[in-house]
């Protein structure tokens, strides 16, 4: 005799990057069986092996009819576990275990590992939207210029945390040239030189800086944030107009929405997608797919 389909267990999958900032396999293991509420929750939980490994776990879950998936890491771990969930109706948990953990930091989802279960314990389900770069998909923050170039440093740097991304800021900044950018967005022509552009989903590159303030997951659009060049001595305090989510009040940033966004460039560079960085053509196009992921936030 089965069970009524109201009382059914939801099964979830812990998709685990032991590369991220998870210290200790054993630990995180035990606060998931021990925060996670048996009661409502079956729970599976993996690692992933290598690069792309967890587009391919999360796509079987889906396949599979798994209620929801959770990403333990930081935002690169988020992107891929989101390819295999995109359009589905499997939903992404979040437990933050990265550097920067941008989107976490936006959903608003607890750092604190138990906090973070009690709220997929919730099972509250929010659909946000989603970027696509040349079809390749982005759930939090992409960019161009001096951005996709913190990024690729960051990823060769032994040491992760906050300390190295500024310290990769100060070292790159002096040498650095703005980009000239052509940009089309909905229809409406820019000509642009810039240090760099960031296409906003969220609000935040991570560490609770806040490049596009009034950005949000749900409304539709994407926020292109465009960043002048400034005096080396001015960029301590850019940075915190960063963290006080206040930047767009100067006028070293212009901010416009849209939904469809064309951009060329004089060659074919790398790209900043969710902390990584992609190799693209020269010319790229950036749409929004709006309410196309199902995310648990608190």
């Amino acid at each position: 005799m089965t069970e009524p389909a109201d009382i059914r267990k939801k099964e979830v999958i812990f998709i685990i990057n032991p590369a991220s900032g998870v210290r200790s396999k054993n630990r995180m293991e035990d606060m998931i069986r021990t925060y996670l509420d048996k009661e409502r929750y079956n729970q599976t939980i993996l690692y992933t092996e290598r690069a792309g490994h967890a587009i391919e776990l999360s796509r079987k879950a889906a396949r599979d009819k798994t209620d929801i998936v959770v990403a333990v890491g930081g935002d690169g771990s988020l992107n891929e576990i989101a390819k295999g969930l995109i359009g589905t109706d499997t939903a992404m948990g979040i437990i933050p275990a990265g550097s920067g953990n941008g989107l976490a930091h936006h959903l608003r989802i607890p750092f604190r590992i138990s906090k973070a279960i009690e709220t997929i314990n919730k099972g509250k389900i929010k659909k946000i939207d989603t970027i696509r770069i040349n079809g390749e998909l982005c759930v939090s923050i992409a960019g161009v210029g001096f951005d996709a170039l913190v990024a690729k440093e960051f990823e060769k740097a032994r040491r992760r945390g906050f300390q190295t991304y500024f310290r990769i800021i100060l070292t790159e900044y002096l040498n650095y040239k703005p980009r000239k950018y052509k940009i089309t967005i909905d229809g409406k022509k820019y000509k642009e030189k810039a240090l760099f552009i960031s296409f906003a989903n969220s609000n935040q590159f991570g560490y609770n800086a806040s490049i596009a303030p009034h950005a949000t997951v749900d409304d539709g659009l994407i926020d292109v944030c465009i960043i002048k060049k400034i005096p080396l001595a001015k960029v301590v305090f850019l940075a915190n107009l960063l963290f006080l989510k206040k930047i767009d009040q100067t006028n070293d940033i212009t901010i416009i929405k849209g939904k469809e966004i064309k951009l060329s460039r004089k060659r074919s560079k790398i790209v900043n997608i969710d902390g990584e960085h992609v190799k693209l053509k020269k010319k790229l196009i950036i749409k929004i797919d709006p309410l196309s992921l199902n995310v648990i936030v608190p």
